[in-house]
């Protein structure tokens, strides 16, 4: 790198720090998660404004592999804290409806959305036709864990009955839709000439579950004290690298198997050493990280020339988006007797997409699923459909969050109610 890149990278990485603690600490005065002033700092410094004066002064071409390469990491980072918080526990807790909720709210929205992209085919399809579809229909589908559990947490609801329901239909959705896309990214062909390769994801994923985490299970219960001592850090970071390392050679991509690595680290037990480790690889990621990546992901955002046909685009994508995940888990927890407000917190709750949502979208735009005009569309699904959540829990519950606002949950194995202020 010459001294003006160097330059040049460090100046637009410290505004784009500041910028997005700036928006993200507004977004949060707003009611809203922080991740939205995030990405829309993302946006602000991409071409969508003053044509991309901003960006071209701030990022040159020179400095933009370095970006993704950033990006990429923060990613990386992010799916393995996104791991090590999935808790089969919560699935176990919440009864026989969030398996329930879960399919249904997956199932409705990929269906339209395969629908939607038959009618967008003509203006945004790709050469492979079956890819775009099945795309489209797992970006329809997605709900992001992390951004659901922070607004439970600022609601003070993670510890109620709906709460824990949608923890846990969230985390079901994000196994689900990462193993939707992992197939589809298979049956595209995405690793060329390679393809062969992914034949070794099978014995990969059985090695991981069956070798790995035993092992790791056995280490933990050996130790007297778990702490994240510097040897314990490098060794996960190791194993991290690897993980995502592996994936993305065998022809998937490197966020699953970032995600595997923290889905098999053993649960029991290493409470502290899980929690030391989100601390220091979050504050980093959350920090710098995950900023870089909402830029990467901007850049690629240009609304600009968005015209009526975009407009239009746009609301069948929204009314898509909303109405397929909204239907599909009402319907589901309706069924298994949720009251009528609790089953439309829930289905709101599950509209959140979030940074999740960015990540899929991003994986579509690198392997040549979506092109840049419908991309831009759908990152701005992903913030409308994760804006909406905070208004529409305070409409349904009212402020955040007064136990006697919740109705009891049924539990449908028993036919008891469980009680609002009932840890489960």
């Amino acid at each position: 790198m010459t001294t003006h890149q160097t330059t040049s990278l460090l100046v637009g990485l410290a505004v784009l720090v500041l910028l997005a603690r700036l928006l993200g600490a507004l977004a949060r005065r707003l009611g809203q998660p922080a991740v939205i002033g995030e990405v829309l700092a993302g946006i602000a410094l991409g071409p969508t404004l003053f044509h991309g004066a901003v960006s071209d002064a701030l990022f040159p071409d020179s400095t933009r592999p370095l970006l993704s390469a950033l990006a990429a990491v923060g990613v990386a980072v992010f799916m393995f804290i996104v791991g090590l918080e999935w808790d089969t526990g919560l699935i176990r807790g919440s009864g026989g409806i969030a398996p329930a909720v879960s399919v249904s709210s997956i199932v409705l929205p990929f269906g339209l959305g395969a629908a939607l992209a038959l009618f967008l085919m003509d203006r945004h399809g790709t050469g492979d036709r079956t890819a775009f579809m099945l795309f489209i229909g797992i970006a329809m589908s997605i709900t992001a864990f992390p951004v659901l559990a922070r607004i439970l947490t600022d609601r003070g609801m993670t510890r109620t009955p709906l709460g824990v329901v949608a923890l846990a239909c969230a985390s079901i959705d994000d196994v689900l839709a990462w193993t939707l896309l992992a197939g589809v990214v298979a049956l595209s062909g995405a690793a060329g000439p390679d393809q062969w390769r992914i034949l070794l994801a099978v014995p990969y994923l059985l090695g991981m579950l069956f070798v790995v985490r035993p092992l790791l299970r056995r280490w933990a219960d050996r130790q007297a004290s778990l702490r994240l001592s510097p040897t314990v850090f490098a060794g996960l970071l190791v194993g991290l690298l690897l993980s995502a390392a592996a994936t993305e050679w065998v022809g998937l991509h490197y966020i699953f198997g970032a995600f595997l690595l923290g889905a098999v680290l053993p649960r029991s037990g290493t409470g502290p050493l899980r929690r030391e480790v989100h601390d220091r690889l979050g504050h980093m990621s959350s920090t710098l990280l995950l900023p870089v990546f909402f830029l990467v992901a901007g850049l690629q955002v240009d609304l600009s020339g968005l015209d009526a046909g975009g407009l239009g685009d746009l609301a069948l994508i929204l009314l898509v988006a909303v109405g397929g995940k909204f239907l599909g888990a009402f319907a589901a927890a309706r069924a298994n007797r949720m009251p009528v407000r609790q089953s439309a917190a829930l289905a709101t709750l599950m509209n959140t997409r979030g940074l999740t949502e960015l990540i899929v979208l991003n994986v579509g735009l690198q392997l040549g699923f979506l092109r840049q005009g419908l991309y831009s569309l759908m990152v701005v699904m992903a913030v409308v459909t994760t804006a909406m959540a905070g208004p529409l829990l305070t409409w349904l519950l009212g402020r955040p969050a007064p136990d006697d606002l919740l109705d009891p949950v049924p539990d449908v194995g028993t036919g008891a109610a469980v009680s609002p202020g009932e840890k489960l």
